[in-house]
């Protein structure tokens, strides 16, 4: 039982790790790293974000849904 839930927790981490490093984003205007979440994709977003609380803590990589509005213009 207890390598089945530390499988599951790898699972978890390596996955958000693997979605960070495919969406991540620097804003021009602050400088800041953004993981970019797609608009259709809140149930991610909910997912991941203790995570991304955690990364944010740590690394200070913020997090945002959709493109920021200087990108979708």
């Amino acid at each position: 039982m207890k390598r089945i839930i530390l499988g599951l927790i790898i699972v978890y981490f390596g996955s958000y790790l693997g979605f960070r490093a495919a969406n991540s984003e620097t804003w021009a205007r602050n400088g800041q790293t953004y993981v970019i979440y797609p608009e259709d994709g809140r149930i991610l977003y909910m997912l991941w974000r203790p995570l991304a609380y955690l990364d944010q803590a740590l690394t200070g990589t913020g997090s945002h849904i959709g493109p920021h509005a200087e990108a979708a213009q």
